[in-house]
């Protein structure tokens, strides 16, 4: 089956946003004079972040998951103090009593089972920086045209990193990503692009591989398609009127 080309997907999308400018400020993109600019080269490369902040997005984004955002932002403060700022070498050298102690505590958010993500995920980090390079280099360095193995690797040497947490996480840190979201999920299925699980291998690689497509049409980011499709289909009438 062929598939819809980028072209047909945004004049869609359009349609139902208001008209092209509106869209494209919404996928992150501003207009100056007849040139398009993408938002997104003003944000800070993964590659100068420090390990630490890795481990923080990671932790947020599991702590996030099936629960409360505002919650989990709210008491973000008292996660960076309680857990050294997610320093990578003391996050390891800690105890598993004084961890239980610190789950305990209704400062933060009480979920052991989450809170002992924190040491696995510093003890992955750190494994990669035995490789000589950090783990923001080594996401950085990630091709996005196999954005899906990224998070094969998150899912199989992390804890609590599959599904949608991994890539919200990702996304959180700057590195370009699509996210699976429930309308993206439905085009997915209704361009018959999908038609089995959406985490199966099959599928992730049918979708990294629709993804890489809309790209080389397009040369928009994997997060822009990914905003785009959404505002292509489903419930997703919100419109901006253009200037």
């Amino acid at each position: 089956m062929k598939h819809e080309s980028f072209k047909s997907l945004f004049k869609r999308a359009a349609e139902r946003k208001g008209g092209t400018k509106a869209l494209e400020l919404l996928l992150g993109k501003k207009i100056l004079g007849k040139k398009l600019l993408d938002d997104t080269a003003a944000q800070q490369s993964v590659a100068e972040l420090s390990d630490d902040r890795i481990l923080a997005a990671f932790t947020k984004q599991i702590f996030k998951s099936g629960f409360v955002w505002r919650v989990v932002e709210n008491k973000w403060p008292d996660f960076e103090e309680h857990f050294f700022n997610f320093n990578i070498e003391k996050m390891l050298m800690m105890p598993e009593e004084m961890l239980e102690r610190k789950a305990a505590d209704p400062k933060i958010i009480r979920n052991y089972n989450k809170v002992k993500t924190i040491k696995a995920n510093a003890q992955m980090i750190f494994e990669q920086q035995n490789n000589d390079r950090s783990f923001a280099q080594f996401i950085h360095d990630w091709p996005s045209e196999d954005i899906i193995g990224l998070w094969a690797h998150l899912k199989k040497h992390g804890q609590r990193l599959g599904g949608n947490t991994g890539p919200y996480a990702l996304r959180l840190l700057g590195k370009d990503t699509f996210i699976l979201s429930s309308d993206v999920e439905a085009y997915l299925r209704a361009q018959q692009v999908i038609d089995g699980g959406l985490q199966s291998k099959k599928s992730l690689t049918a979708i990294q591989a629709h993804f890489n497509k809309l790209q080389s049409e397009s040369g928009y980011s994997l997060t822009q398609l990914s905003r785009l499709i959404a505002f292509s289909c489903g419930d997703n009438y919100v419109q901006v009127a253009e200037e």
